[in-house]
């Protein structure tokens, strides 16, 4: 009886030990702001073999995968890649939009205050994000013992990903030349972070953004997490989510070409093969799933373009609204009925025209009539109608997923292909994004490391696809907004 008794335990035991559901030790996203799709082969020559390179040659390379939504900016893109949906569904519906009458910073909140720095740099959350995220479900799924912290420069880009039930987000004070976080994680910073603040300050004043020592910083304080928070190595699933901003930064100023952003691309490929070479022997090789992808694209620069017969330029929807506010006045006999733009929308009143007892669908009408005269819009979208109107399907989409009822504004401006919503000159050196167009809505998605099937697809796929396709392989449930699909060619999993 004894030997019986002890064979079914050895038995139940090694059920038990089986059926225990398989993750990787520590899921890394990082995120390259402003990343084109097409800079891994631009550059790839130039990589070192175990940088970006080595995600290219031994990850799965999803080639088409496109953000099918407008518009293409950094808050959204970060809320999107890491909650699989669009603004219409977490309301992140910008870096800035209209909230409780007025605009507002996607991550600003009032209620909390910085720790590690002084004034409102710290005063950030996620509470204004409406969807869980990858982590957030993480947490739930091991009963809250995974750990999940985000690292970026930018506020928005470390705590939109990291979620709402993260252990931690930092982000750079450029005032004091360190990072800091918020009392929506803690009332103080841990020890670690304490150390590696007077180990790595640097320049407080300046905008480290502007430096590729931004994205030396960014990865350094990434390894940092691994090793004093031991992420990956207690047991249990944990997630690091990394973004990279200089990369933006820098080309807004200095374009998409040239010696500023080949140098911090060259930087970001020789600090990535530095992290994987770290994690291969922190971690283990095969034993972390890392996926690499970008907030949004950009267009190249108009003037380099002009010179090589190639149309490109600006229009400003800011002179626009300024000529669209006279005539509405001489319509309406109302001031400044069109008081915002943002990311070629339009916002009107809707106080002020309630008011004054007037329909806001009139308005509405009127203002599109009245953009129509412009030729440097193919369409004017009444966004409240955009599912009905006719413009070409992946537009009429991206519009839709786009709109937040509550915060995305009233009109929506297609300009002609390659124009920029603000004037330029032949000597503008920078860039900008935004649009609908491929150079800013066709960013790189590839995954590395564990389960991951070597290998490529041209299949169309998109940003919101990625979440759902991490939880898939951790076997989670997807976050609660989720309208994505798993990119089932990606794991080897049985």
């Amino acid at each position: 009886m004894k030997k019986l008794f002890l064979s079914l335990t050895f038995a139940l035991m090694a059920f038990g030990a089986s059926a225990q559901v398989e993750r990787p030790k520590l899921v890394v996203g990082l995120v390259v702001d402003q990343m084109r799709w097409d800079y891994l082969y631009y550059y790839y020559d130039k990589f070192e073999r175990g940088g970006l390179r080595r995600l290219v040659d031994e990850g799965f390379n999803c080639e088409n995968n496109l953000i099918n939504y407008v518009p293409t900016v950094t808050g959204i893109g970060h809320a999107s890649i890491y909650t699989g949906t669009t603004p219409a569904l977490h309301s992140i519906a910008g870096n800035d939009f209209y909230m409780d009458g007025r605009f507002t910073y996607c991550c600003s909140d009032h209620s909390v205050k910085s720790v590690g720095g002084e004034g409102r740099a710290g005063e950030m959350s996620p509470r204004k994000m409406t969807a869980t995220t990858i982590g957030d479900m993480l947490k739930v799924a091991t009963d809250f013992r995974s750990k999940v912290i985000g690292v970026a420069m930018k506020d928005r880009a470390a705590i939109l990903p990291a979620g709402h039930g993260a252990d931690a987000a930092y982000w750079w004070d450029n005032a004091q030349g360190h990072y800091i976080t918020s009392t929506y994680y803690m009332q103080d910073l841990p020890e670690w972070v304490k150390k590696f603040n007077q180990e790595n300050t640097w320049n407080p004043g300046k905008d480290i953004k502007m430096s590729p020592d931004g994205v030396t910083k960014t990865f350094l304080m990434a390894q940092a997490a691994v090793e004093n928070e031991r992420l990956g190595q207690r047991g249990e699933c944990d997630m690091l989510c990394v973004s990279v901003s200089p990369t933006d930064a820098i080309a807004h100023s200095f374009g998409t070409r040239g010696k500023e952003n080949q140098d911090v691309y060259m930087r970001l490929d020789h600090d990535l093969a530095q992290f994987l070479n770290y994690l291969d022997k922190k971690i283990g090789k095969g034993q972390y799933l890392l996926f690499l992808t970008a907030d949004h694209g950009a267009a190249h620069n108009s003037t380099m373009l002009n010179e090589h017969s190639i149309t490109a330029g600006g229009w400003s929807l800011g002179d626009a609204r300024k000529a669209l506010n006279e005539h509405l006045k001489e319509k309406f006999g109302l001031d400044n009925m069109v008081p915002y733009t943002y990311s070629y929308k339009l916002f009107l009143d809707r106080p002020g025209i309630k008011a004054a007892g007037l329909k806001l669908q009139d308005v509405v009408d009127e203002s599109i009539e009245f953009l129509k005269q412009y030729k440097e819009l193919l369409y004017v979208v009444d966004l409240a109608k955009a599912g009905s109107a006719t413009i070409p399907a992946f537009i009429r989409e991206q519009l839709v997923n786009g709109w937040n009822s509550q915060r995305s504004g009233d009109i929506y401006c297609v300009t002609n292909s390659g124009l920029y919503d603000f004037n330029v000159d032949n000597n503008y050196r920078g860039t900008t994004h935004g649009a609908w167009n491929p150079y800013d809505s066709h960013i790189p998605c590839v995954f590395f490391g564990w389960h991951v099937k070597p290998g490529r697809s041209t299949r169309t796929n998109y940003m919101v696809d990625i979440a759902p396709t991490v939880c898939a392989m951790l076997r989670i449930q997807m976050p609660n907004s989720c309208i994505g699909k798993p990119i089932t060619e990606v794991s080897d999993q049985k």
